[in-house]
Parts: structure tokens; sequence; C-alpha cells
């Protein structure tokens, strides 16, 4: 029979293993014990997990996950975990997506709980346990067994506390799960969608070790696309959640963006003496770009923001100059291809982000672009709340989805940049204490980016 090179690795690991240890019937290595051959880091730091003594070592820092190298649909996965301190907190992610769901560290998914004793030691808790819940994160959906709603409680408290040993088996199948801990079946959950997708190990603010991770896959039920996650197949973290590794920082900037917990954070302030932005160090030409972005607060009582036509023109008052109105306001955006003038904005205005202010109030761009680089739909959550950009730039034409509405159907830009860096913008400035310009009070996290290449 030809062996896949894609399968080379895990049929060496399952040699390995079974020389050591023979597996159950069907079982191969989940985790090979020397390194994360077959697993993707997703939103987290190069050191949040490794591998020490035959085991995965999560740090905890930042909060995200590591998912498998490809989707699973119906299997039976074993694995040892172990806290390093009381109250530790972790899980496995089954069936999840590719890259994090909106504003979160963590994916859409099922979560198979995976929390010491120790977090309950002032009483139990209503809402969850800390023996092996299962239940539905950021979108998915499932049926709770033994009570109402869409989490399911253990018949019985199994788990043993840090810095002890437990062993959980987990069957997924057909959108049922069943997790047995420590040798004994106590939690069930049904009618779970999705169910074909990623399985993860999570990272949530401690030590969390795991070992011995096998898995056996079980026959296809035929998950339809609806209930199969999505893959984002091709894209890749920008950020590691910790620390700047691959953007410049304005010199002089003297710590005002700041990147820790998992965020991008900019309160305006940057004390840099020339441009003040944020830019990837390197240079992008055609891409797919998935930002997520807040504005913390409109701080800024802005006298003229503009009510935007949707032929791009502003609308005029009596005397027949742009009629500005005062709103609260706070102001950024994601700059393209190393252009400030090719942003596409992140604002309070009534038109809603996604607009491409430099491109619209070019006079000398054809008009067709002008309405074109205006949004036809406002689709901005309420200030405080996250949004997901995904921005498609292919050979100059600029697509702008925003919280899964299309605002920009595609416009053509003449003379946009060939290749150049992406850039988070500062806005506004401050005089006396005072704003004299709308502020970036913006977050940012889950960038993630898909070159493309045209032919």
């Amino acid at each position: 029979m030809k062996i896949l090179p894609f399968l080379c690795p895990l049929v060496c690991c399952v040699a390995v293993y079974a020389a050591e240890n023979p597996l159950p019937d069907g079982f191969v290595p989940f985790f090979n014990g020397r390194d994360l051959s077959g697993w993707v880091p997703v939103n987290v730091a190069p050191d949040t997990f490794t591998v020490r003594d035959g085991m995965v070592v999560i740090s905890g820092v930042p909060t995200g996950y590591m998912r498998s190298e490809r989707m699973y649909e119906n299997f039976v996965l074993e694995c040892d975990w172990q806290h390093m301190k009381s109250g530790g907190n972790s899980g496995i992610f089954v069936w999840g997506d590719g890259i994090p769901a909106m504003g979160t560290g963590y994916t859409r998914g099922i979560e198979v709980q995976v929390l010491d004793n120790g977090y309950n030691a002032k009483g139990k808790n209503e809402w969850y346990t800390t023996h092996g819940d299962l239940f539905s994160i950021w979108g998915a959906t499932m049926t709770a067994v033994g009570r109402p709603g869409t989490r399911s409680f253990p018949s019985e408290e199994r788990s043993k506390s840090s810095p002890e040993w437990n062993h959980y088996r987990l069957t997924g199948n057909n959108g049922e799960l069943r997790l047995e801990v420590n040798g004994k079946e106590v939690t069930v959950a049904k009618d779970c969608v999705p169910r074909k997708g990623f399985i993860s190990l999570e990272s949530e603010g401690s030590e969390c070790r795991f070992k011995n991770l096998i898995i056996k896959e079980l026959p296809s039920t035929q998950a339809p696309a609806e209930q199969t996650a999505n893959p984002y197949e091709g894209f890749v973290s920008l950020f590691s959640g910790v620390n700047f590794d691959g953007w410049k920082v304005p010199q002089g900037d003297n710590g005002h963006w700041k990147a820790s917990g998992g965020f991008i954070d900019y309160d305006a302030l940057s004390e840099a003496s020339g441009d003040k932005s944020l830019w990837t160090e390197k240079e992008y030409a055609n891409y797919t770009l998935i930002v997520d972005w807040r504005i913390k607060e409109a701080a800024f009582l802005n006298p003229n923001t503009r009510q935007i036509l949707p032929d791009g023109s502003e609308v005029s008052g009596p005397d027949g100059k742009p009629m500005g109105i005062p709103l609260p306001d706070a102001d950024s955006g994601i700059l393209l291809n190393g252009s400030v003038k090719h942003q596409v904005n992140i604002w309070c205005w009534p038109v809603g982000s996604g607009e491409m202010y430099g491109v619209r109030r070019d006079t000398a761009m054809p008009a067709e672009v002008k309405a074109a680089a205006t949004p036809i739909v406002k689709a901005d959550n309420a200030v405080g709340k996250w949004n997901r950009f995904e921005i498609t730039v292919l050979k100059g034409r600029v697509t702008v989805v925003l919280n899964g509405k299309t605002v920009l159907p595609g416009v053509q830009i003449p003379g946009f940049p060939e290749k150049g860096p992406i850039g988070f913008q500062h806005h506004g400035s401050q005089k006396d204490g005072q704003w004299t310009g709308a502020p970036s009070l913006v977050q940012f996290r889950n960038i993630f980016i898909k070159e493309l290449h045209p032919q």
C-alpha cells in the first residue's frame, strides 16, 4: 500500500509509541511526545504550547488555543491532564473553527471542561462544576442531557485535584459527545453543531499539562456543510497576543501602543514625533485580512461628522457647504499596502465603518470609484462591542465585509499601491488636555492574513 508523504510522521510516531506501549485497537497517537507536529498554534505566543518530558505544557499566557492540523468528525479521544496550581483552568475544544470567534480568544465549538477542583474552593457554583462539564461556546449549539439548557453537568464528581493526573475518554459520534472521567462516563451532550471540525487544547491563564493523547476515528456520518466548522484554510496569525514581534512600533511612542493579554490596545497618546501608526514589518500585495476591533469609548464630541450620500458626496447646508453635525466620535482605520490614503475606516459616522475616506474624497477619482468606496450598509456594532473586518485586496480591488455584511462589494482603485505593510491608524491629538480630533481609543485582536497569488 502506498503511504502518502503527509502520513509518514504519523506512521513513524505510531511505530515508536506501539513499540513502547501497545495502543488499543484502532488508536493512533494524537501527540508524538517529542514536538508539536500535527498541531497548529492559532492565536498564541511561541512559548504558550511547548513539549517537555513527553507532555504538552501549556503556559496559560495569552488566552488562546492550539488546534489539530486537520478536522475530525467521529472519534474516540483519550488523554491525561494535570493542573499545576489549585483552581487552574483549561479545556478541550471539539469541532471548532480554524480561527477564534469574533472578539474572543477561543473558537466556536463544544468545550470539554478541564478545570481544577480548587476553582470551587468557596463552594459549589450554580452554573458550572469542576468535574467535566460539556457546553457550547461562541455560537455553537447543543442539547444538554440531564438538565435544561446548553450545559451538561457530570452525574458524579470524579476528577482529582492538582497536582494529580486525571484521565478523559471522549467519544464524539454524529453530533453526540460522551465524556468518561477517570474510568466512568459522567457527562453527555447531544445535537451538537458543528459536528465536524478541529480538536483543540486551550490556554486560559495557568499552567496545564497533557500527555498520552491518542485518538481513534469512527466511520463518518456525512456531516453536511452547515454542520461543519469553518476551516479558514490558509490563514496565519500576525499577532502573538503578548508582544509586537513582526510589527514596527513608532519610534518614541513611549508605551502608548500596548500588546498584552491577546490584545493590541491604543490610547491615541503616542509621543512619537513622526508617524504614530503601527505597521507590520512585512509587506503584502494581495490578501484577505481578518481583524477584530472595537472602539473602547467615543470620548470626543465631533462637531463635524458628516452625512455621506450613496454617491460618496456629503450632505450640504443652506450655504452649499458640507454640513457637520455633532456626534460622539472615535476614529482609527486599517491602512492598506503602506498607504495612509488607502485606509478602511473605523469610526462613529452615520455611514458606518468600512468607508475608504481618502479614496472617496479624492477629487481626481472617477465618480463611480468614489461611490464604490462608500459603504452600502452600516454594519457596526455599538461602541464598546467587538467587530470583525474581512478585507480582501486583489490587484488593486478592495472588498470589505464587516460583521458578516458586505459594506464595499468591490472597488477597483486607480493608483492603488502594488505592495506595502499593513497598519493600524493613529488618529487624534490633545492640546491643553482637550481632544482636538476624534481619538483612536481602540483595541485589536485576532489578526489573521491569507496571502493570495493571482495568476
